[in-house]
């Protein structure tokens, strides 16, 4: 099963690009932190940070485009995909994402940009949207 769980806080403010057919990709990065701590001993563990690289497809880019912002609190639930690229160096590198099956927006309304938020997006749940399915990410991919 792959299946990524993450509560954390919006790094920066959506990267959304438009394609033909009204197709649309948003990008996020989310930081989840560990709570440090003391052990018996006295050695202090300090806080440890993570930062994920999120990626919403249409219905839910569009979502996002509208009501996320850089610093709100996110819970998602999606599948870890690795690619591969070449860097202008020729340098083959790694990314690993996220792709978001559902989220819910954990930040309360009066912290956000937007009076009228929904506060649960599933791709199903989208009135203008169709059931969203997650396919497997292939070398033709947008971004």
């Amino acid at each position: 099963m792959n299946k990524a769980i993450l509560i954390g806080n919006v790094g920066r403010d959506p990267n959304v690009r438009y394609f033909e057919g009204g197709r649309a990709v948003a990008q996020v990065t989310l930081a989840t932190t560990e709570r440090g701590y003391t052990l018996q001993n006295g050695t202090v563990v300090p806080d440890r940070t993570e930062w994920h690289n999120l990626v919403f497809r249409n219905g839910m880019a569009q979502t996002v485009e509208k009501y996320v912002h850089k610093g709100d609190k996110l819970y998602v639930e999606g599948k870890i995909f690795t690619r591969s690229y070449d860097d202008q160096s020729g340098i083959k590198r790694y990314v690993t994402e996220i792709y978001v099956d559902e989220m819910e927006m954990l930040t309360p309304k009066s912290n956000q940009s937007a009076s009228a938020a929904p506060q649960s997006v599933a791709p199903s749940a989208q009135p203008a949207a169709p059931a969203q399915q997650v396919a497997e990410p292939t070398d033709d991919l947008p971004f």
